[in-house]
């Protein structure tokens, strides 16, 4: 018995907007509330989701939904599988509520898998330190289950990207299994229709995306000049019972299904006669992620390192080059990073929605400038004239809210290092970039670190040279030449520095009531 698993990529950014660097209208006074719509184009996002629901979500569903209840009593049983992005069900709340309805409906056939992915579709998983995509996959998780009463076992990237360490991370969050691209630099002459087990991983499967099956459908299936159109059910069918394995993963994005091949294609009669053609073959089933990975034992090990390995699904390249292959990408990447300890010290709901906004990974795959046919792909998704129109948006915005950030939180020109004595060894591994930051760090690090910093006058001295508060630098002093210890040093600390933090709050509030 050979199983099909068919997943569907479901993701809808938050676009940003396009021409308010050209239109000078960067850096305007405005209340945090409006800064959400000011970064991003409701508008546009709207008319493309309602198109997208109309053309694709709303019939494929019910198309289904419909598929379920006609096999339900049947020995064989029609099965699918989503991995539906955070942002696109924000968008469900926000523009259609009845389309969210129907994925909750799909939920409760108990014939659909939900996979795990990060809720803003970004490429944290790539960042040095992985709490931020940790953070993000815990939102998405308890999202899926508020939203559509599921809770996700099996996790699937962010365009499939992996490696030996993004698998062991997942495994670590407790998920059986996770998807990457069945690419031959990572198999070598292994087939991707079996399951794996990740090098240095324990438990966890990785399963692969069958990307030749699935990109005769997602790509090449209204390709009038491809010499296997017209594709239709059964041909596929007989494809797919042809091939040899024990699970064949077909991947595509869910907009396959009406959007990038319009119903004209006949597109959604396909997608409502393959499951029967497919069910005929006495040897094929249709079967979700999770029953495969309790079903069958790994056939080997992949090895991806982290360092010049990662893979994905996008592009020829099939690695992370569709979001971080050039200089303006990387400038993006840098400055988005940037921002994460300042994101932390503010403490912030609003700030922190913004800033993982900022990092859907597709405002950084707009900005791919490599040509030919992964060229034509990322211009095709595009809303730009050019990646360097891309960039231009994306940073320019990502600059205006830096500076909002800093400003809200007295930042530091450089950030205070909490230090047991002279030298890097001596670090703590605690710092502080604002005034906030600073506070929270008084209140919490050992009194001897306070001590030694206090008598060394390096809390006067960074509040004079990098706050450039001259009236805390004064108040620190103060504290300095009393020559307190321990509890008494701390309270005193935390007393000036609060004192003063409400005092310029204050004073930026009565000032402009506004950024």
């Amino acid at each position: 018995m050979t199983d099909v698993v068919f997943v569907f990529e479901v993701h809808q950014p938050h676009r940003l907007r396009r021409s308010l660097f050209w239109e000078g209208k960067i850096l305007r006074r405005l209340s945090k509330a409006d800064l959400f719509n000011y970064y991003f184009d409701n508008e546009a996002d709207k008319e493309i989701f309602i198109r997208a629901a109309r053309k694709c979500y709303f019939p494929s569903n019910q198309i289904i939904l419909d598929l379920i209840d006609k096999y339900k009593h049947e020995r064989k049983q029609v099965k699918f599988s989503f991995s539906v992005s955070g942002v696109f069900l924000e968008q469900c709340e926000m523009f259609n509520p009845d389309l969210l309805e129907t994925f909750r409906q799909l939920a409760d056939t108990g014939r659909v898998e939900f996979l795990n992915q990060t809720y803003y579709h970004s490429i944290a998983s790539l960042y040095p330190e992985k709490e931020e995509f940790i953070e993000q996959a815990k939102l998405h998780k308890q999202t899926v289950k508020d939203l559509l009463g599921y809770t996700p076992t099996v996790f699937e990237n962010t365009e499939l990207l992996y490696n030996n360490t993004i698998a062991k991370t997942v495994e670590k969050m407790g998920y059986k299994g996770i998807y990457t691209e069945g690419v031959e630099k990572i198999l070598g002459d292994k087939s991707p229709n079996y399951l794996y087990s990740p090098k240095g991983a324990g438990k966890i499967r990785v399963l692969l995306r069958n990307y030749k099956l699935t990109d005769d459908v997602g790509f090449r299936f209204s390709a009038r000049w491809w010499s296997e159109w017209p594709l239709t059910a059964d041909k596929y069918a007989k494809w797919l019972a042809a091939a040899e394995g024990q699970v064949i993963n077909i991947f595509p994005d869910y907009e396959t299904f009406g959007e990038h091949h319009w119903p004209e294609t006949g597109i959604h009669g396909f997608l409502r006669h393959m499951p029967e053609a497919l069910l005929e073959y006495a040897h094929m089933n249709m079967a979700t992620p999770s029953e495969v990975v309790d079903k069958y034992a790994p056939a080997g090990e992949i090895d991806v390192p982290e360092q010049e390995g990662t893979v994905s699904w996008a592009d020829i390249q099939r690695d992370q080059t569709g979001w971080l292959g050039n200089v303006m990408q990387w400038a993006y990447y840098t400055t988005l990073r940037r921002l994460e300890p300042l994101i932390h010290e503010a403490d912030d709901s609003e700030f922190l929605r913004l800033w993982r906004d900022f990092q859907t990974s597709d405002h950084l795959y707009y900005m791919f400038t490599a040509g030919g046919g992964p060229g034509e792909v990322h211009s095709y998704f595009s809303p730009y004239e050019s990646p360097m129109d891309a960039f231009v948006a994306a940073q320019t915005l990502l600059n205006d809210f830096e500076t909002r950030l800093k400003i809200s939180l007295s930042t530091a020109n450089e950030p205070f290092l909490f230090c047991t004595g002279v030298g890097k060894e001596c670090f703590t591994g605690m710092m502080a970039w604002t005034l906030k930051g600073f506070i929270k760090a008084l209140s919490e690090i050992n009194t001897k670190v306070l001590e030694f910093h206090n008598g060394n006058g390096d809390f006067e001295s960074w509040a004079q040279n990098s706050l450039k508060d001259e009236k805390l630098a004064i108040a620190l002093r103060e504290i300095r030449v009393s020559k307190e210890k321990g509890a008494k040093l701390r309270r005193a600390l935390v007393a000036t520095a609060s004192r003063r933090y409400t005092a310029l709050s204050k004073q930026m509030q009565d000032a402009t009531k506004l950024f």
